[in-house]
């Protein structure tokens, strides 16, 4: 039966593809196939497609407030790339059958592919009784002896107890409230159920945009995102993929059961590749679609280039961002491999806790004050800019406060005097200033540093890695190391040299290729180039939040004893950090038995000198990244004249 496109489209099941479609008619001119904006807008009767994908093309936003004293908001478009965050609002139109659900919404092994729902009465399911109201997660679907089965889980007492539910479940199901925030993108790719709208909320937007905020001033409210879709297909006899609007007036008939789909190019994502079992590799492909300005040399990644993806595996890659105090940063993922050396720069803590976060047994952290702090309490110590301290360990100690003795915890450390050391506690919730002094001038290798040091650590680099011919890292004024991730990568070669191989990342990486033919399992050594990776801002931004939900968040700093209703939280450290970028909390976390490399001398001997050097390297980074000291010109100036005294 012959339907319209947009008909068709509205009841496609996505799990169903790809599918066949001939054109039976429309408004067309005959035997003409062209484009307009990069969307097919013609196609001939009988013409034959096969439809691969449905993707959204752009996001038409409208908000639902109206704002008094103005007119009514118009719709607009809302790029792809707006750096805002939004929570969704659950939709309140219910479900009506698991298949409605499966064939709607996206589930999938991705961390955002797992929807919860909730049913509105309780539901009996092998030895299990889901209540009414209880929250479902769904984490995959598959199909066992002939049905396929919706894998679930739901969590009581800390334990999760998993069934399946068939396609064929009835009932009024509901979307659980989420309270995570997401980026346009992750509601775009897996948030926006087909055929619905999605209401979300504002909830932050970055000001480091260049263009023009679409919403009002200081807008903060709901708003409904409508989808625009096109249709992925290729077509025989053409090497390129074709994009379809669903709104083309023609009617289309699926032939999916009774045509051959061999006759058209089997074409492949990058994410189809990725999803091939470990025996389907290595295969031949020719490269059908390839991303603009890549990073691997122009003759590998090309259209029509032949190329051998030998495997895909896990790879580690370090998270690095640039040390600058004005915007824009820059972010990068550095490979284990990399041959360049590095060495270390001083690090800068707001407050003793951060002092306490970063203490090594084996090595005494050494660090300069640049803010003062006046103790209301005898049994703590005071601050002035330019003391010098050596950090010990922390313990707890008694105070006299409003009369009332009280327990605090504490940083105890030595105070670096002209001719000998004195004794200061200083209090884990003062929010002073600290620059660290470096005695270490080794060269570090990145794997040394990482095997020797805790993440976050401030490092710039020494020696260009030669083996590259462009060490963007050697450029930077100083890098901070924030934490070692996993991810996955794809090993590609050109099919005329295939020991020279390059590492591709799945998840930042658009290609098409066509498969051409498999290849026996070559068990020779291949010589792997990994390259330095420069990521965006959102991608920066989803990796550390990625990487930080697998970490325990981390304690609490101790609030003021004398004002319970002080709150110094982590985000509000984090906030005032003058250099590096926020950190997650598995940045924060600290592995206490971990120990620091100690390769230092004798700091007490070098204090002077070092701490000038390292201070005047620190100005020298920000005055060329265009930022000020942390306590201004008269706070720098006093640290060197308390030196210059001191000798």
């Amino acid at each position: 039966m012959a339907l319209s496109l947009e008909e068709f489209i509205h009841t496609l099941d996505l799990r169903t593809l790809p599918r066949v479609l001939e054109i039976q008619s429309g408004i067309y001119f005959e035997g003409s196939i062209y484009e307009m904006f990069g969307n097919e807008c013609c196609l001939s009767t009988g013409e034959v497609i096969k439809i691969t994908g449905l993707k959204i093309k752009k996001i038409i936003a409208e908000i639902c407030e109206h704002i008094e004293g103005c007119e009514p908001p118009q719709p607009f478009e809302l790029p792809m790339n707006f750096p805002g965050l939004f929570k969704i609002v659950a939709d309140k139109t219910p479900y009506l059958t698991m298949e409605e659900i499966t064939r709607t919404t996206h589930i999938g092994s991705s961390r955002l592919g797992h929807p919860c729902f909730y049913h509105q009465k309780d539901i009996k399911v092998e030895n299990l009784v889901v209540k009414q109201g209880e929250q479902i997660m769904l984490n995959s679907v598959e199909e066992i002896d002939g049905e396929i089965l919706v894998n679930c889980g739901v969590v009581r007492n800390h334990q999760n107890h998993s069934f399946t539910l068939p396609l064929s479940q009835e009932g009024e199901f509901y979307e659980c409230e989420d309270e995570h925030i997401y980026t346009l993108k992750e509601i775009v790719e897996w948030k926006i159920p087909k055929n619905r709208t999605r209401t979300v909320k504002l909830t932050d937007f970055s000001n480091k945009w260049d263009l023009k905020n679409p919403f009002p001033k200081g807008f903060y409210g709901a708003l409904i995102l409508k989808p625009v879709y096109e249709i992925q297909g290729v077509m025989k006899f053409r090497k390129d993929i074709v994009r379809i609007l669903p709104s083309l007036d023609v009617e289309v008939k699926d032939i999916t059961d009774s045509y051959d789909a061999n006759w058209f190019l089997q074409l492949l994502s990058i994410q189809d590749l990725s999803e091939m079992t470990d025996k389907e590799f290595p295969i031949v492909a020719e490269v059908i679609e390839a991303p603009q300005g890549n990073q691997l040399p122009r003759s590998i990644l090309q259209p029509g280039k032949t190329i051998v993806i030998h495997k895909k595996y896990q790879a580690s890659r370090i998270l690095a961002s640039e040390i600058r105090s004005n915007f824009p940063k820059r972010h990068f993922l550095i490979p284990t491999s990399y041959k360049g050396k590095f060495k270390r720069r001083p690090r800068e803590f707001p407050t003793a806790y951060d002092l306490e976060i970063a203490k090594s047994e084996k090595e005494h952290l050494h660090v300069v004050a640049t803010k003062a702090f006046h103790s209301p309490h005898d049994e703590l110590s005071s601050v002035s800019v330019g003391d010098q301290f050596l950090v010990h360990h922390s313990q707890t100690t008694e105070i006299l406060c409003e009369g009332i003795k009280k327990v605090v915890n504490v940083l105890a450390c030595k105070k670096i005097l002209k001719k000998s050391y004195e004794a200061a506690l200083l209090p884990l919730y003062m929010e002073g200033g600290f620059v660290e002094v470096i005695h270490d001038k080794k060269q570090y290798q990145i794997s040394e540093l990482c095997a020797q040091f805790h993440l976050p650590f401030n490092v710039k680099v020494s020696v260009r890695d030669l083996s590259i011919a462009e060490d963007i890292l050697a450029a930077t004024p100083g890098l901070q190391l924030e934490e070692a991730i996993t991810d996955s990568y794809l090993l590609i070669s050109d099919f005329a040299n295939p020991k020279e191989c390059w590492e591709i990342p799945v998840g930042r990486f658009n290609m098409t290729v066509q498969s051409v033919s498999n290849l026996s399992q070559d068990t020779a050594s291949f010589l792997v180039r990994t390259l330095i990776e420069e990521i965006t801002e959102e991608q920066y931004y989803m990796m550390r939040r990625y990487e930080s939900s697998f970490s325990h968040p981390p304690p609490r700093p101790p609030k003021h004893p004398s004002v319970e209703e002080t709150k110094l939280t982590l985000l509000n450290l984090a906030g005032k950090r003058t250099v590096g970028l926020p950190k997650s909390p598995k940045s924060l976390h600290v592995d206490i038995s971990k120990k620091l490399h100690s390769t230092q001398a004798d700091p007490e001997s070098k204090a002077p000198v070092d701490c000038q050097n390292d201070l005047a390297d620190l100005e020298k980074e920000r005055s060329t990244s265009g930022a000020t000291a942390v306590s201004g010109t008269d706070g720098t100036t006093e640290i060197f004249k308390n030196e210059k005294h001191q000798k």
